[in-house]
This record gives C-alpha cells, structure tokens and sequence, in this order.
C-alpha cells in the first residue's frame, strides 16, 4: 500500500481511538440520570473499536498501523478537547460536547474519502464507516435538539 494510503488509514484508525478514548471519559463522568447516554455511548465506542480493527486489517503490516491517540494538533483535535470538556453537567452540555466530536470524526471520513489517497480495497470499507459515522451524529444531534427544549 502507498505511503499515503497507509497515512490516511492510520488518521482514521487514530480519530477513531480518540473516539473511543473521548465516549469512555464521558461514560465514566456521566451520572445515573443520564444512564441512557452511557448505553449509547458504550456502543459508539464499540462501534470505533470495530473500525479500528477493520482498518488495521486494511494498513496489513503490523509495523505500520497506528495503535495509539493523537497526540498532535489535527484533525483529531476536537475529540481530545470533547474529552477533557465532558463532566457530569447537564444532558445538553453532554450531548453537544459529543456532538462537537462527531462532527470532527464526520470531517475525518469526508476528507479521507475526498483525498484520494484510500487504495481501491479500502473505499467500501472506508464509506461504510462514514455512514455509521454519520448517522451516529445525526442520533447525538437530535437527542441534543430534544434536550434543549
């Protein structure tokens, strides 16, 4: 796989791991009455798990799949301050805070899938990931939406 493609794999696999990083921080903080959050998040984080190993079966050689978070300021930026901003606040707070990452993982897939860079076996994989990724925001959203009111 060209250098690129691996790359742009392993921004993926990375945002993916701060996802995950981030949903785990906001299940711990998150108290009981907003149980119905940690079950969702829980499975958002399953959800990036899943991704992660797909796309690290897609980068092949072990030596050059991202195991790690991101510990540099780009596009994974918003899921690592969405993590450090989750608290036990109130629902809308919880529920934008997560919006806020959503929409970062969002921009990751759009821009993956917009580079180029993706070899042909990934593409599928890569546009099935986006779409559970879209539609997990679109959830966050509208449960936003509803607890503003």
């Amino acid at each position: 796989m060209s250098t690129t493609g691996t790359e742009v794999l392993n921004d993926l696999i990375e945002i993916n791991n701060d996802r995950i990083a981030g949903f785990e921080k906001a299940i711990a903080d998150i108290n009981d009455e907003n149980i119905d959050l940690k079950t969702l998040f829980q499975g958002y984080a399953e959800q990036s798990r899943k991704n992660s190993q797909e796309l690290a079966a897609l980068v092949g050689s072990v030596d050059e799949v991202e195991t790690g978070n991101s510990v540099s300021g780009t596009l994974h930026r918003a899921w690592i301050d969405v993590k450090a901003l989750f608290g036990g606040s109130d629902r809308e707070s919880i529920l934008s805070e997560a919006e806020r990452g959503e929409d970062a993982i969002k921009k990751a897939y759009r821009d993956a899938l917009a580079s180029g860079g993706l070899p042909a076996n990934a593409l599928d994989t890569v546009s099935s990931q986006a779409s559970d990724i879209n539609s997990a925001h679109d959830q966050i959203k509208a449960l936003r939406d509803t607890a503003k009111l």
